[in-house]
């Protein structure tokens, strides 16, 4: 189980993955721990203001379009948060957030406002989440398969990781 709570952060839809990390940030570095200050800059000036408290994102239709650069999830995990919460995800963007680790749950966002407070929930096959402020509670389909062991891992190069430890261990148990 992996339950987390955290103030809303919303967005509405079609937030570019341009608007997530400005491509001018990106001249300098691509490493998305220098880059948490400049997060959604250009339409949320002083985000990382609100970063000291536990947060996620609640988002409209197609979070992260435009393009498929990884660094606009790797800098949302980052910046800590696990969770994104939209109507709907572009496709790039919602395998990109998988393999960095962060929940990415495609949901009715209209019962969430800014700064409400929400709780996620995920079981093995479910993923309920309230919206503590306005006592919403909605209940989806937990992933499942490979997905659910990259989230459980921690994201893609952790799994990969496991993979090869259970490989190693594997051969060295084939070997004695």
């Amino acid at each position: 189980m992996f339950e987390y709570e955290g103030k809303a952060i919303c967005f509405g839809d079609d937030i570019n993955t341009d608007y997530i990390i400005s491509s001018r940030r990106k001249k300098d570095t691509i490493d998305p721990y220098e880059l948490v200050p400049y997060l959604m800059e250009d339409i949320r000036p002083n985000l990382v203001d609100l970063l000291v408290d536990q947060v996620l994102f609640v988002a409209g239709e197609n979070f992260g379009c435009g393009s498929a650069m990884e660094v606009a999830a790797q800098i949302v995990k980052a910046a800590g948060i696990p969770i994104i919460i939209a109507k709907s995800f572009a496709r790039s963007y919602f395998r990109n957030a998988i393999n960095n680790g962060i929940l990415a749950i495609q949901a009715d966002t209209s019962h969430f406002r800014e700064g409400d407070i929400v709780r996620v929930r995920m079981e093995d096959e479910s993923v309920t989440i309230w919206n503590l402020s306005t006592e919403y509670v909605g209940h989806h389909v937990a992933p499942q398969g490979k997905i659910r062991e990259i989230l459980d891992a921690g994201g893609l190069i952790p799994y990969v990781a496991t993979l090869n430890k259970e490989e190693l261990h594997g051969n060295r148990r084939e070997d004695q």
